[in-house]
């Protein structure tokens, strides 16, 4: 699902906000968690999952097209765990299928 069909989706599910307060409430959401994430923050979305940052140490790497090695600095990824809810949710169909 893009952005376009989550905004869809919820205007769809409340026939009484406009696409426009849609729109303003996804980016909204979007962007309050990239904050948090940009100043070293967690945002935890209880049954859903908690965004954090993991640290990447700077390493040497490997141009794929020439081989030559190229130095890769240190840098902050976003990590998304999901919760216990969630994983529940994804995994039904995975315990019918084990036996």
């Amino acid at each position: 699902m893009i952005r376009s069909e989550l905004v869809q989706k919820i205007c769809h599910d409340f026939p009484d906000l406009t696409q426009r307060e849609v729109e303003g409430v996804v980016s909204a959401l979007f962007d309050s968690i990239t904050d948090q994430l940009a100043e070293g923050g967690r945002v935890e979305l209880r049954g859903f999952g908690a965004f954090s940052t993991r640290q990447r140490d700077a390493r040497v790497g490997r141009n794929p097209r020439t081989g030559e090695p190229v130095d890769v600095a240190a840098k902050r990824v976003p990590y998304f765990k999901p919760g216990k809810e969630m994983r529940e949710r994804l995994n039904l169909g995975a315990s019918a299928n084990d036996d």
